[in-house]
């Protein structure tokens, strides 16, 4: 086994080819980097979701409650 010049790095020992990396990877916006984005857009439409939900309950119950009044 030939070792290059560098003791700590000898030729054909560990680490393979690394793998062609898209220019977008490259500047670290690979696919793991969409699904987070993907996971953080569906806990924001539930966080709306839940929020527009409390505030329909709200507003019936501001409505039923003027209701009452007017009665």
């Amino acid at each position: 086994m030939t070792v290059s010049k560098n003791i700590n790095n000898p030729v054909g020992m560990g680490g393979g080819q690394r793998k062609r990396l898209s220019r977008a990877e490259r500047q670290n916006n690979g696919p793991h980097r969409n699904l987070d984005r993907q996971s953080a857009a569906d806990q924001k439409a539930e966080l709306v979701r839940k929020m527009r939900e409390k505030a329909g309950t709200a507003e019936s119950d501001a409505q039923a409650n003027d209701d009452a009044a007017q009665s």
